[in-house]
């Protein structure tokens, strides 16, 4: 699949650049539902194995709270400030993946984690250095901007 995902990032950065936002933005629901009938996120987490999303302070508080924690000894054990001042976790795999793949968190998991892959969202449409970034690691990513390419005509 990592053959297929580096092929396509041009394709998808020319379609990105040329979509008709709107128009693809109705057709996300649906793309993003049969992403997930046929990903199962426990199958890879690859972005929890090589990425960190931001902890904004809501997060830090919500996740601090639910581990008992204060707030700055949550902060000094498990973050740093990133180079755009933004804090991730310390190390990657992310602190709170389990072995099965799955999150010690997962109820009070970090808005970038609720969101991801932002396949539903215009993040996946607009911010499009994000979308290419993610679609070389995340197979629900890739499935999403294939069937736009399909529905949107954009020859493979």
């Amino acid at each position: 699949m990592k053959d297929k995902k580096q092929d396509n990032s041009k394709v998808y950065g020319q379609m990105l650049k040329k979509i008709q936002v709107q128009k693809a933005l109705k057709w996300l629901p649906e793309m993003h539902e049969a992403a997930f009938e046929k990903i199962n996120c426990l199958d890879c987490a690859a972005c929890c194995k090589q990425y960190s999303p931001r902890f904004k302070t809501p997060d830090i508080k919500r996740i601090a709270r639910f581990l008992q924690m204060k707030e700055g000894v949550f902060i000094e054990t498990f973050l740093k400030l990133d180079e755009e001042g933004d804090y991730v976790t310390q190390k990657s795999p992310c602190p709170f993946l389990l072995e099965n793949n799955a999150c010690s968190i997962y109820d009070v998991r970090p808005s970038d984690c609720s969101r991801f892959p932002y396949t539903n969202e215009d993040v996946l449409l607009k911010r499009q250095h994000i979308t290419l970034k993610n679609a070389t690691f995340c197979p629900a990513v890739v499935y999403v901007l294939d069937a736009i390419l399909q529905k949107a005509g954009y020859g493979k």
